[in-house]
């Protein structure tokens, strides 16, 4: 199968307009499409979170020539590839082995059904979880209604619900709560954690939370789980695997970074 036709039917699922028309709305910067086409037929995909050196090692030993990201393989210009550079690097690995790949990011992240309403349905949200920053199609940013319980047992759950072995919890642990606002990666700001506390939000959960947003949730009454960047958008991104794995019509693998969960 040619990329050209394995990239029109990952489009059609996850369409890249998302990533678009969400720049175009809230900002912000994205490279999603094919980044990197080595001209051969496609036997096989391996879908990874990111294209690290683990993801070309399992693809090339499983005979997928096409690598699908989350994380864009190229998400700003370089200027120079040099083996000495982690990413010119992966890249020049990638051209050699003649695997190519594909990123969807911020079309990942707001696609219904995609990887930051997973986050949200991981911590307990159920039912229509509506996008704060919509998009047609879908969205970022959840705030929603959980089982009431304390904020241990939150933790506990959205630890094991991950599989994450890494958590900063701040918070009273004995702290009951009932309504959580999510943000997957690094999109929690000072404007979501002014969202989460209107909407009676009692715990914000994100990644790579910056220490001044970090201090503004907590001194507003907000608890904060932080999660790695990976454990926070790996959930959702192999559910998703899952569905467009068997709309390809080639063989599908999934690899996982398990060191950075």
């Amino acid at each position: 199968m040619k990329l050209c036709d394995v990239y029109e039917k990952l489009d059609a699922a996850v369409p890249k307009r998302l990533s678009d028309e969400y720049i175009q709305k809230y900002g912000g910067h994205d490279n999603s499409g094919v980044l990197i086409d080595c001209g051969k037929e496609i036997a096989g995909a391996l879908f990874s979170l990111d294209l690290s050196l683990g993801a070309l090692a399992a693809a090339e030993r499983e005979g997928k020539n096409l690598i699908v990201t989350h994380h864009p393989a190229i998400f700003y210009p370089v200027s120079a590839l040099r083996v000495s550079d982690p990413v010119g690097r992966r890249l020049l690995l990638a051209a050699e082995k003649g695997i190519s790949v594909v990123s969807m990011h911020l079309n990942a992240d707001c696609a219904e059904g995609g990887v930051d309403e997973q986050l949200a349905r991981a911590i307990g949200g159920s039912g229509a979880l509506p996008p704060q920053e919509r998009v047609e199609g879908g969205g970022y940013g959840r705030i929603f209604s959980v089982p009431r319980q304390t904020f241990f047992e939150l933790c506990a759950h959205v630890k094991s619900e991950l599989n994450t072995q890494r958590l900063f919890a701040y918070g009273d642990a004995e702290r009951t709560v009932d309504a959580a606002a999510s943000f997957c990666g690094a999109g929690a700001d000072g404007a979501a954690v002014a969202r989460a506390r209107q909407a009676g939000a009692q715990v914000l959960v994100s990644a790579d939370i910056r220490h001044n947003v970090l201090c503004d949730a907590l001194e507003s009454g907000l608890s904060v789980i932080q999660l790695t960047h990976y454990a926070s958008e790996n959930y959702g991104f192999k559910i998703l695997f899952k569905k467009l794995s068997g709309m390809l019509g080639i063989p599908c693998a999934y690899h996982e970074d398990a060191c950075m969960l």
